[in-house]
Parts: C-alpha cells; sequence; structure tokens
C-alpha cells in the first residue's frame, strides 16, 4: 500500500517536471524563431543595422533604408510559411508512415509540382512567380492524388504500398521533367533556379496564394493529432483506442499534401528541413504528435530563415540559394538528433 500510494505523487511529480522542460524549450524556440525573424530583415546583399531596422518600424529612417528593410518582409514571411508547412508536413509522414526516415519527398509531392511548372513554361509560355504558383500547386495536389489512389488500391493501403506509390510517382514525373528540360533549353534556364529552392523574388501575391491551402493543411495536422499517437502504437491498437487507421492515414497523407504543395509552390522543393525538423521536435517534445507539431512549427521556420540568411551574406553580394545551404545547416541538427535516438528507431 505505502508503495503504490508514493508512487501516484512521483508519477505525477515526474509528469510536472516533464511538461515544466517542454515549456522551457518551446519558450526557448520561440525566442530563436524571433532572432531568426529578426536576422531575416536585418542581414542582406545591402547591410543594415538593428538601429536602421528600429528606424524603420518607428517611421524615422530614410527612403533608401526603407525600402531595403520592407523588400525583406515578403520573403521573411515567405520563409517563415514555407518553415512551417515543411517541418510539420515531415512530422505527418514520420507518424503516418512510421519511418523516422519519411519526409515530404516521399510523397512525390516537389516532383508533381516541377512537373506542373515545366508544362506550364514549356507549353502555356508561363513566365513569372507568382503565375508559376498556380501551375506548381495542381501539379502537386494531382501528384497526392495519384499518391492515394494507387497506394490505396486493393483496399487498406499498407505502408510499403505507400511508400512504393511514392517512388513511383516521384520516378515518373521526375523522368517527364528531365524529358522536357533536355528537349527545351530555355524550360531549363528558368527551371533551373526555381528547382533549387529561394525565397528571394517572390512577392506577396506568392505568399497570399498559397496560405489557405497552408492554414487548411495545419489545421487538419492538428485535428489529427491524437489519431496519429495511437496510429503510433501499431493498427491494431489504435483500432482497440476508437481510431479509424486508415482514415488517420488518407488524413494525414492529405495533409502533409496540402503542406508540401504549398511550400514548394512558394518557394521551390526545398530538400531536409522536413526531414531533420521532425527529428529534432521529437527529442524535445516527446511521443505526443500534439507537442511534435507545435514544436516543428516553431522550429522549422526558424532553420530555414537561418539557412537563407546565411546564403546572403556568405558570398555577399551574391546570394546562395537557401535549398543548397538548408543541407549545410540541417545535416548537423539530424546528426545530433540521431545520437539522441540511440539506436531505438
Amino acid at each position: 500500500m505505502t508503495t503504490s500510494i508514493d508512487a501516484a505523487p512521483s508519477g505525477a511529480r515526474t509528469a510536472r517536471t516533464g511538461t515544466a522542460r517542454r515549456v522551457s524549450y518551446l519558450l526557448c524556440g520561440l525566442v530563436l524563431l524571433a532572432l531568426a525573424v529578426l536576422a531575416s530583415v536585418m542581414f542582406g546583399s545591402k547591410p543594415t543595422s538593428l538601429g536602421d531596422v528600429l528606424d524603420v518600424w518607428r517611421g524615422d529612417a530614410d527612403t533608401y533604408v526603407t525600402t531595403v528593410v520592407e523588400s525583406r518582409y515578403p520573403r521573411t514571411a515567405l520563409g517563415v510559411l514555407a518553415g512551417v508547412t515543411l517541418a510539420v508536413a515531415g512530422t505527418l509522414m514520420q507518424g503516418v508512415t512510421r519511418n523516422p526516415l519519411a519526409d515530404p519527398g516521399l510523397l512525390g509531392i516537389n516532383a508533381g509540382a516541377s512537373a506542373g511548372v515545366v508544362t506550364a513554361t514549356a507549353y502555356l509560355g508561363v513566365s513569372g512567380q507568382a503565375a508559376t504558383v498556380w501551375w506548381a500547386l495542381p501539379g502537386a495536389l494531382l501528384a497526392g492524388v495519384v499518391l492515394h489512389v494507387v497506394g490505396s488500391a486493393g483496399g487498406g493501403g499498407s505502408l510499403v504500398r505507400l511508400v512504393l506509390a511514392g517512388a513511383v510517382v516521384s520516378a515518373v514525373m521526375a523522368a517527364y521533367v528531365q524529358a522536357v528540360t533536355l528537349s527545351k533549353p530555355t524550360v531549363f534556364d528558368s527551371y533551373r533556379y526555381w528547382v533549387v529552392g529561394a525565397l528571394g523574388g517572390r512577392d506577396w501575391d506568392v505568399l497570399w496564394s498559397v496560405l489557405p491551402f497552408a492554414a487548411v493543411g495545419f489545421v487538419l495536422a492538428l485535428v489529427l493529432a491524437p489519431g496519429l499517437n495511437a496510429l503510433a502504437l501499431g493498427d491494431e491498437s489504435a483500432s482497440s483506442l476508437g481510431a479509424n487507421p486508415a482514415l488517420m492515414r488518407a488524413g494525414g497523407l492529405v495533409a502533409a499534401t496540402l503542406l508540401c504543395a504549398a511550400a514548394t509552390a512558394a518557394v521551390g522543393p526545398i530538400a531536409f528541413v522536413g526531414l531533420a525538423v521532425p527529428h529534432v521536435a521529437r527529442t524535445l517534445a516527446g511521443v505526443d504528435f500534439r507537442a511534435q507539431i507545435v514544436f516543428s512549427a516553431v522550429l522549422g521556420p526558424s532553420l530555414l530563415l537561418l539557412a537563407d540568411v546565411v546564403g546572403r551574406v556568405v558570398l555577399r553580394p551574391q546570394e546562395l540559394m537557401v535549398g543548397v545551404v538548408t543541407a549545410f545547416v540541417g545535416a548537423p541538427a539530424l546528426l545530433y538528433a540521431v545520437r539522441r535516438m540511440k539506436g531505438t528507431a
């Protein structure tokens, strides 16, 4: 009796300690995000100081400095949006497939968006970032629909069939893109800039175009989070807890597709954020997908914005595309997270 009575307060204290630790980690993450946003507004090909930024916010800066600082606002906002969507999409993919190496690219969404952009550029004469968004989005969503149809063919949709379907969709789309770009050099010239992934050169219209898709995907991810907790225990255990594994998996794929499609259409296929950030979020937040999604939504834009700042500063006045920098910035974070897993994944 004494042991059981003492165990309850001990368990409660452990739970409170874990919650307090997660809250402290989250606050640190929010501070990091705020610093990343500030750095994104401050640094670029044209140097500005913190005082310059504060003068702009107070309305005391000259016209040149105001123009320089305000031109970075859309870039920063797109970095936040893309970071949130890619990181949360990666968290969903790893939860749905129960595969710690899954990322949004596993869906074939990046390849679908690329196919949409290439088709519009090659055969419809579309040019410009804002116009490209409206072709990247349907290409990405079409890839998600094909993945779901092929992956669920025959009923249920096993994880192996889902992964194989994603590989097939990616391979077919990539082959189509390669065939078109090799046959049309002018298309390749414009496509090669988009495919690397970059935050620069976009305006507010691009953000407003993809924001509804990102918002719906994020809300759906939050709604599905409790079901993903049950799904992590296995299909049989999830069913015994009242969850529908097939419905949870389909919903997670839809949410990840919307999120990844929005990010890819807006800034191009940026790799590594959707793979590295969920590992770090899981290390800090624990196994609860509700906490993982929140942490991913904070850490994802922090990583992407800091990578973009590095790309703007390291080759000043030229820029290094953020899609290149994320691999170098994200790799140490992923390696650290994998080491913390201690072979348990």
